[in-house]
């Protein structure tokens, strides 16, 4: 009889007791993770490729979540800007520059920050309003790709990869139609998965 490889061994036992994301009871189990995240503070890193340049665009900053409504992204490199997304209001900050948009009449922009909200929300009916969901993984490690239902979003959005490990989110790949894409990548303080909010 041959024997089976230790390493070999060991990922099949892994699989045997690891539960697997495979349904859709496994969806729901995720986004009631998700949603008992109180929200806080996480360090990012956002690398951004675009066939025009030769090397990828690095920024990093501060992304802040207040359930359910509120996502703020505070980038520091390379200059800092400010992007608030309040309800269904979007404010840019860049210096002493400011736009604000109306989600309602930017469909688009809003389905993809919407993604990343309706995400960390653990708001599956949201989700699933504007994009077809597949899970893959596991509790410890799993992978949700959203891909767009709408014909008009898909010229512009092939599909977000977002990964992460139990109810936190760890990453977030965004790539668009015309193969340009982005990695944001979320780093836990050491104090735990998401710092909290601290009360003045």
């Amino acid at each position: 009889m041959r024997r089976i490889p230790g390493r070999v061994a060991l990922l099949l036992l892994l699989g045997a007791v690891l539960p697997a994301f495979a349904d859709s009871d496994s969806l729901d189990a995720l986004m009631r993770s998700l949603a008992a995240n109180p929200g806080g503070h996480l360090r990012f890193v956002e690398r951004k490729f675009i066939a025009l340049l030769d090397a990828p665009v690095e920024s990093s900053g501060t992304l802040v979540y207040r359930p359910p409504q509120r996502l703020e992204r505070h980038t520091e490199h390379p200059q800092p800007e400010s992007m608030i997304l309040d309800g269904d209001t979007l404010l840019l900050e860049r210096g002493d520059r400011q736009l604000r948009l109306d989600l309602a009449s930017h469909p688009e922009i809003g389905a993809l920050v919407d993604s990343i909200r309706h995400t960390l929300a653990g708001d599956r009916a949201a989700l699933e309003r504007t994009y077809e969901l597949t899970l893959d993984g596991d509790a410890a490690l799993w992978t949700l790709r959203l891909v767009p239902r709408a014909s008009a979003l898909l010229t512009q959005l092939r599909q977000i990869t977002v990964s992460g490990h139990h109810g936190q989110v760890r990453s977030i790949a965004i790539l668009q139609a015309d193969g340009d894409r982005s990695e944001l990548t979320l780093m836990p303080p050491a104090a735990g998965p998401m710092a909290p909010e601290r009360t003045p």
